[in-house]
């Protein structure tokens, strides 16, 4: 992901700065100043299946959100978190209603700042702890995986416990996101720290946490560390790798989620041809630097697959330059939608939606989904509320849509 227009041109490594002024200037040029909220249909979407849905705006004058995570158990709260490392809590049937719960330090070069935030799997339950990843200003460039107590109504983050921190070469290929999964276990996404064509191949490096999908246990210590290993995690008696690690070979894992099967859909940025969307399971090679999606990249020719795992879909640089992962749609306003995933585009502005494979074809690669339209819009992550239905935000305007018919 990235940020305003021209900071596209110097900080977005995932594309060459002519390439991303074509697609910028292409995607513009033809949207009229007054279609904000109004999608066009070109290029490949053109002739793609459609779904109508507008975008209804539901809060503005965010400095550049990084993620939008709905309070458990609380039907109006939700929490916006700002690249800029400050954190709101918002009432959603008064989104103007707005308190600063969080506001830490960071670096905010490129892709630095705070970029994800997860509540613990019982917080409705009372466990008043959140997680958050974000890249701190002092010292070495690193990403820090903390937890912090909430107290109060208001939810004020009181106290810090640094779990796990892992210094950057470079500041890009952060990724950012980090999840409860089902299992109660906290799963965090690593880039390959940078700067393009991965080249010190973190993503194949058994022993380096970048190009990587973690996964740790929060609620235990283990190996003189401030959290677990899970027992089931993939490599844990294998001393090559680091024992954290969940699923590798991947570039910069910007968003997931998980659908109904608890599958886990990670969008995965590109770096010159494609962008791919993988259904991650555990122990499995998603081949990135060998390959970007299901293609060799280096060496160009010929590359190794044995051993690897396809993505399950995939698109090229016509349609896009950097994708947004999403979740899949559980709501009932846009019944068209109902259980597929909804991702984006943050340089082209388009939405997407795709039906899930059945169980087993995970890596059986398709370029085959339905177009939500191009908007004049950076959409650079989702949310979905307790009723399934989603939320887009616009990263260059400060606004957060809602997803409804037309």
């Amino acid at each position: 992901m990235s940020f305003d227009v021209l900071g596209l041109l110097i900080q977005i490594s995932e594309m060459h700065f002519l390439r991303v002024l074509v697609v910028l200037l292409s995607c513009l040029s033809t949207l009229p100043l007054s279609a904000a909220l109004s999608p066009v249909f070109d290029g490949k979407d053109s002739s793609r299946s459609r779904i109508a849905v507008g975008l209804v705006e539901w809060a503005n004058r965010f400095a550049e959100v990084t993620d939008i995570q709905f309070v458990p158990g609380d039907k109006d709260r939700v929490v916006v978190v700002q690249k800029n490392g400050r954190a709101l809590l918002v009432l959603r049937s008064k989104p103007d209603k707005r308190t600063e719960i969080l506001n830490v330090s960071v670096l905010t070069t490129s892709e630095l700042g705070l970029l994800g935030w997860a509540f613990h799997p019982r917080f409705a339950q009372g466990e008043r702890k959140i997680y958050i990843n974000y890249n701190p200003a002092t010292g070495m460039r690193r990403t820090r995986i903390a937890e912090w107590e909430l107290e109060g109504a208001t939810f004020q983050a009181v106290k810090e416990r640094v779990l796990l921190e892992v210094n950057q070469p470079y500041p890009n290929h952060n990724a950012g996101q980090l999840a409860f999964g089902a299992d109660g276990k906290l799963y965090i996404g690593l880039g390959d720290g940078g700067f393009r064509a991965d080249p010190h191949n973190h993503g194949q490096r058994p022993d380096s946490l970048l190009g990587k999908l973690l996964r740790i246990d929060v609620d235990t210590r283990s190996d003189k560390k401030p959290y677990g290993l899970p027992k089931d995690n993939p490599f844990l008696g294998d001393k090559s790798f680091r024992p954290e690690i969940w699923a590798w070979g991947i570039r910069n894992p910007w968003r997931f989620s998980w659908d109904s099967l608890n599958r886990m859909l990670v969008g995965d940025v590109g770096q010159d041809k494609w962008e791919e969307v993988n259904i991650v399971q555990a122990g499995k090679n998603y081949g990135w630097r060998q390959r970007e999606a299901a293609h060799c990249f280096n060496p160009t020719k010929d590359c190794i697959t044995s051993g690897m795992t396809d993505p399950w879909l995939e698109y090229d640089r016509e349609d896009g330059a950097s994708i947004t992962g999403g979740y899949v749609y559980t709501g009932t306003k846009i019944p068209a939608l109902k259980n597929k995933y909804v991702f984006a585009d943050f340089v082209s502005g388009r939405l997407w939606a795709a039906a899930l494979p059945p169980k087993g074809e995970e890596s059986k690669t398709t370029r085959n989904f339905e177009a939500l339209g191009r908007w004049a819009m950076q959409p650079s992550t989702f949310g979905r509320d307790s009723d399934g239905e989603i939320y887009v935000a616009d990263f260059s305007k400060g606004a957060i849509y809602l997803l409804t018919l037309p």
